[in-house]
């Protein structure tokens, strides 16, 4: 099946890489022509101007717009929905607001474009991993893509079956899910962020315990000297809280157990706020991810181990480079 993916960043580059792989078709189009050879040279099509880009895709069409959320996927979006026709199909794979995804799926659907909002988890490890995608819109559409939500999607590996999983079906299992309407993938996905944040928060805070755990303030007897790369590492195998963050965090200590390179100077990229937002609309509390967006606004102003934890994690899971040291 034939897929054209505008921006090639970290993402979209080894989407497309993975695509190609699982024998999926692709036309590729970036503002940086440096990024379309290196794909080209790898099997995929390139374009060198958006008109070309849309000129090369196979009717009916599907485009994954593959940018930064806000101003650079609107103009994206929009711009395309001029070139493209009914029954064509607009993907943002991106981390836009749901609401701004409901409303451009109206304003598309006016031409007959369809429009899909995919929540994508995989970072910079999803070319070998798998990305998980949680899927926003027409329903039509996206059964027609299914092969390439599929191919991208990590599939059910050696990830043992739920029990009374079998009697469900569908494709959670494979690790994409088509959520509903217009809104609902990156709906998913924004709350996906909010309990991530949580998440890290809580590994920051205890590893922070751990490195303070030999203060001089302590009564010597109760000084401990830990070792955290060694705690990290034990937790992986076989402890309730194993995750993958956590072998993220195992990583990052094994190669340096004081994060020197790290100042903590923590970045929030959007959705745990609108998280915090549509709690408040939906009058449910969310004390723990309020907290840990609140600890990320703090880190911008004192850093403390736990903050380059917060730093590292970033670094390791998306590629997110903080602040340079000293910086």
């Amino acid at each position: 099946m034939q897929l054209g993916m505008v921006g090639l960043g970290r993402m979209g580059g080894n989407m497309v890489r993975r695509l190609l792989r699982g024998g999926q078709q692709c036309v590729v189009y970036t503002r940086n022509p440096a990024s379309v050879r290196q794909l080209v040279s790898e099997g995929a099509t390139g374009a060198s101007s958006l008109e070309e880009f849309v000129s090369k895709l196979t009717k009916p069409r599907a485009a994954w717009v593959m940018v930064p959320a806000g101003d650079p996927t609107e103009q994206m979006v929009t711009t395309l929905a001029k070139l493209m026709e009914a029954g064509d199909t607009i993907i943002d794979g991106g981390n836009s607001f749901y609401k701004d995804d409901v409303r451009r799926s109206k304003t598309v659907g006016q031409k007959g474009v369809h429009y899909l909002d995919v929540g994508t988890s995989g970072g910079i490890w999803g070319l070998e991993r798998g990305y998980c995608m949680m899927i926003g819109g027409q329903q039509d559409a996206v059964r027609r893509l299914d092969p390439i939500f599929k191919t991208l999607a990590p599939g059910r590996g050696d990830i043992p079956r739920t029990p009374g999983r079998e009697k469900l079906g569908g494709s959670a299992e494979e690790g994409y899910l088509y959520c509903g309407p217009s809104g609902s993938g990156h709906f998913v996905k924004m709350v996906h962020n909010g309990i991530e944040y949580g998440l890290m928060q809580a590994y920051a805070e205890g590893f922070d315990i751990f490195r303070n755990a030999n203060s001089e303030e302590l009564d010597k007897d109760y000084r401990y000297n830990l070792n955290v790369a060694d705690i990290a590492e034990v937790w992986r195998r076989g402890s309730v809280v194993a995750s993958w963050l956590l072998d993220l965090t195992a990583m990052a200590l094994a190669e340096d157990p004081t994060l020197a390179q790290y100042t903590g100077y923590v970045h929030d990229s959007g959705e745990g706020r609108w998280t915090i937002m549509a709690a408040i609309e939906e009058a449910v509390p969310a004390d723990v991810l309020s907290a840990s967006l609140y600890a990320r606004f703090r880190s911008r102003q004192e850093h403390t181990f736990g903050d380059k934890l917060l730093s590292a994690m970033r670094q390791k899971f998306g590629g997110h480079i903080e602040q340079a040291a000293g910086g």
